[in-house]
């Protein structure tokens, strides 16, 4: 073929990109960005699993991640847990949903019930992408990666041709997607170059998340590509009455760093948790003076996220029969 008769890549002038809007940074403020591919790394029993089941709850509520950090894309969430049977998968996110008070039946988490998924055959590569296309979720959770395919994960070229399709299944479908695995048992300066097998792993990843053990507690290190991380985060694992564990919690008070939720954002997650509520019931809630509140109520109306209902104020698309409340 002549070279001139060839096609052409596509290519565009950096004055014609489109530009990134501030909104569309995240999915969840300071955790993790809104489209961004990486690791949640840590050894055994840093609650790496439940972190991720922690984010997949967020996404798929619209309820703060670790009780403080909010969600800016709700959606689906399609998590699989390849170590967990499926009836400890339901355990946990039920004792996450109670201490969020979400019902787990509003929950928009789909859960991959396969015994085992291989990422670099062909089958699965195809189920998966067909699978992503059906739920279109805004979040998917792959836990852990040394179940995820059968090559070495210490070969550049196994792990590249693998994250490879991962990053083409994200770019297809503008999702984001978080794979959990282990960390070796080496010191390294920076949390990254302890992830297990190629270095690739830390390369791939536009936000990773690095879990530590310190004593009861877990040292939460955060990495963006393109944004600055908040300090390094206490967790630990706290426990309902029986002595079943329930959710992650925030220990230290460089959480304090996350910024403070404003109150339309407040309001629009209440409404998306315990909608529709009378305007009464929002003040009450919101701890907020009447003309304030209708200010809020006025603009996020104009914006078309919320309207008036039979039952009060609620999210807009809701399936509540729409009239002014009283």
């Amino acid at each position: 073929m002549n070279p001139a008769e060839a096609d052409l890549l596509s290519t565009v002038f950096a004055r014609d990109l489109e530009a990134e809007r501030p909104q569309d940074r995240w999915l969840i403020e300071s955790l993790w960005g809104r489209e961004a591919v990486g690791v949640i790394g840590g050894s055994p029993k840093t609650m790496k699993s439940w972190l991720g089941l922690d984010f997949a709850v967020s996404v798929a509520s619209g309820t703060p991640a670790l009780d403080r950090f909010r969600v800016e894309a709700p959606g689906t969430a399609l998590i699989y847990l390849a170590e967990d049977g499926l009836p400890q998968v339901r355990s946990r996110l039920e004792a996450i949903c109670r201490h969020r008070g979400i019902p787990l039946g509003d929950l928009e988490v789909a859960v991959i019930t396969e015994p085992t998924v291989r990422l670099d055959t062909p089958r699965d590569q195809l189920r998966l992408r067909s699978t992503v296309d059906h739920l279109r979720p805004r979040l998917l959770v792959l836990d852990p990666l040394v179940r995820l395919h059968s090559g070495d994960e210490n070969s550049s070229q196994d792990i590249s041709r693998l994250l490879g399709y991962l990053r083409d299944l994200q770019r297809s479908f503008e999702l984001a997607l978080i794979i959990v695995h282990h960390t070796s048992k080496k010191a390294h300066a920076q949390p990254g170059q302890s992830l297990r097998g190629s270095s690739d792993l830390h390369a791939f990843g536009d936000s990773n998340a690095y879990l530590a053990r310190r004593g009861e507690d877990v040292i939460l290190t955060l990495e963006h590509r393109s944004a600055r991380a908040p300090e390094p985060l206490t967790l630990r694992l706290a426990c309902l009455p029986d002595g079943a564990a329930s959710h992650l919690e925030i220990q230290n008070g460089a959480c304090d760093e996350a910024p403070e939720m404003p109150l339309e954002r407040k309001l629009v997650d209440l409404l998306r948790r315990r909608g529709p509520l009378p305007r009464i019931q929002l003040r009450s809630e919101l701890r907020i003076n009447n003309h304030r509140l209708g200010e809020i109520l006025i603009a996020l109306e104009k914006s078309g996220e919320i309207r008036r209902t039979q039952d009060g104020w609620g999210i807009n698309g809701s399936s509540t029969h729409s009239r002014p409340p009283a």
